[in-house]
């Protein structure tokens, strides 16, 4: 959660629009849950492909950062070779709406 909550009025910090915009905070947030959401599963270098320019380390923090918000379910498998496989929970699933009306949005407003 954010730790600046305190300092933003109360009637804000609890309007569904402010925590939904909390979710897409930071740089990367929204193209992880855009690429978990298109795909069942993925892997960490699969991730590291879709996402170009993302380094080891702020995937790392980001997907963790998911994990805790309970956007992004991880799964690890002790096999040999260990592997991890991230997917996107039903409550991110559920942000398929948002990323079409900003298909949307982009198809009317963005110029190439």
């Amino acid at each position: 959660m954010n730790k600046n909550i305190d300092i933003i009025p109360e009637e804000v910090a609890n309007c569904p629009i402010y925590k939904t915009m909390e979710i897409f905070q930071g740089k990367w947030n929204a193209w992880i849950l855009f690429e978990l959401g298109r795909n069942e599963t993925m892997r960490f270098g699969e991730l590291r492909k879709a996402i170009p320019n993302i380094s080891n380390t702020v995937l790392t923090t980001t997907l963790r950062d998911l994990e805790e918000r309970g956007l992004v379910n991880r799964i690890q498998f002790n096999e040999i070779p260990p592997h991890v496989e991230y997917s996107a929970t039903e409550s991110a699933k559920d942000l398929k709406e948002v990323f079409s009306a900003m298909w949307v949005w982009g198809e009317k407003h963005v110029k190439d």
